[in-house]
């Protein structure tokens, strides 16, 4: 088993306080966050935005092994991922990832398949509850 580790800490009220986060590999060392860095356009991060970057690298690499074990290496796989957050329900329905990909000598159905196998496989994507869409392109 693998265990990572992150912290955050929260000061103050939930609108007015502010908090900060930290990894276990400190690429993120208290880095602040607060209301506005998630509700509106504030200095800092949040948890979606991290949610997103867990997503779209964990899909990515995923796809990365996904390609290799079909015989394929991939020149470049570039991938976006919005994380949608509905403050008037508190949840997250929808994280929309977007594929753009070199894979020489591909077909598209190979890739297709390959797309969909690490979209199911990653594990952020079997964590996540929410509706996950991809838009790939092969470049």
């Amino acid at each position: 088993m693998i265990k990572r580790r992150a912290n955050a800490v929260w000061n103050g009220t939930g609108k007015e306080g502010k908090g900060t986060v930290s990894t276990q590999s400190t690429v993120l060392n208290k880095t602040q966050y607060s209301f506005n860095s998630r509700f509106a356009e504030g200095v800092g991060t949040n948890p979606e935005e991290l949610l997103a970057a867990a997503h779209a690298g964990c899909f990515t690499m995923k796809l990365s092994f996904v390609l290799n074990e079909a015989g394929f290496t991939a020149d470049e796989l570039s991938t976006d991922c919005v994380i949608t957050l509905d403050p008037n329900t508190g949840t997250i329905p929808t994280a929309q990832l977007t594929l753009k990909a070199k894979v020489p000598g591909i077909s598209k159905d190979k890739f297709d398949a390959a797309v969909q196998d690490a979209k199911a496989n990653c594990p952020v994507s079997k964590l996540f509850k929410a509706e996950i869409s991809i838009d790939a392109t092969l470049l």
